[in-house]
């Protein structure tokens, strides 16, 4: 997969076959557009090209709010769309001038003059432009003046999967990590750098990895202990994690840690990916720390027979 930021080094391919959007999450429908979109290319002799904006819309558009999560980090974003065969991706700056322009600019300066689009898609709900006045009925409307075809991903063919970037994030705020999962079509993950921490865990038999999350618009899922997979060093592990502020010990703030099942060896300074496969129970306070020994020996057994 070639990547562009911007279009100044973009040049265009035989045929390209074209979609925009965020596409936070990669989720099934997001993956029913791409599908698409490999389906055409090959039919046409072509390649597929997918816009995609950074920074996110939202922190433009909305700099004062501090709600945005998203369900995957750029480099995320990126590694997904090179397993799934994308041919060329290009970032576009999204700034205050780029969500000015009208969606006849967008068609006519990008679509049309720098990459010379012969098929777009699209999903059902997608808008572009200024004030998101671009819609899939516009473009069939001047169809004619554009020069390249149009499809759509219907509807119909999306709420069949019954997907969408919020039930995805509702889902993982509830801990309904199998649903999640679901309409990923793949685990949800995280990484991060494994940092020093109280080594509580270790003097009760439990050493966690302590994960430091950098990018602050992650969203985690709703604090508790997970069954999870954990990738380190181009090696997987059986593992189980806790999200939250650890109130046996008094934490005073919202932690990451892993306790890798049969590893021994030094972490720290690595990064770490955690695939989330099951919710086992919420965060709670234990009388002691031989309780919290006690509860997390059970979650093991839990975790191993679930992975």
């Amino acid at each position: 997969m070639k990547i562009y930021q911007g279009l100044t080094d973009f040049h265009p391919p035989k045929n390209p076959v074209v979609t925009s959007g965020t596409f936070d999450g990669l989720h099934l429908g997001h993956q029913k557009i791409l599908n698409r979109l490999q389906e055409l290319a090959k039919s046409k002799g072509g390649e597929t090209v997918l816009l995609t904006y950074w920074p996110h819309p939202r922190l433009v558009l909305q700099p004062n709010s501090n709600s945005l999560r998203l369900l995957s980090t750029f480099s995320e974003k990126v590694n997904l769309l090179r397993e799934m065969g994308i041919d060329h991706l290009i970032i576009l700056p999204f700034t205050e001038e780029f969500s000015q322009m009208s969606s006849e600019e967008f068609i006519g300066k990008i679509l049309i003059d720098k990459i010379q689009t012969k098929t777009l898609v699209i999903g059902y709900d997608h808008k572009f432009g200024k004030n998101r006045e671009g819609s899939f009925e516009y473009l069939q409307a001047h169809s004619n003046l554009f020069g390249f075809e149009i499809e759509e991903i219907s509807r119909q063919d999306v709420d069949e999967l019954g997907v969408s970037s919020t039930k995805i994030r509702n889902a993982l705020t509830q801990g309904a990590i199998k649903t999640a999962t679901k309409y990923l079509g793949r685990p949800y993950e995280i990484s991060g750098l494994i940092v020093l921490g109280q080594q509580i865990g270790r003097s009760i038999g439990f050493p966690t990895a302590n994960i430091q999350v950098e990018d602050q618009y992650k969203l985690l899922p709703r604090d508790g202990a997970y069954a999870v997979n954990v990738e380190v060093n181009g090696h997987r592990y059986k593992a189980m994690l806790n999200i939250g502020d650890r109130p046996t010990v008094d934490g005073d703030k919202k932690t990451i840690e892993a306790h890798l099942i049969d590893y021994q060896g030094d972490l720290y300074g690595l990064e770490l990916t955690i695939y989330f496969e099951a919710f086992l129970r919420e965060e709670k306070k234990f009388d002691s720390l031989e309780a919290l020994k006690n509860q997390l020996m059970l979650d093991r057994e839990q975790a191993i027979f679930i992975l």
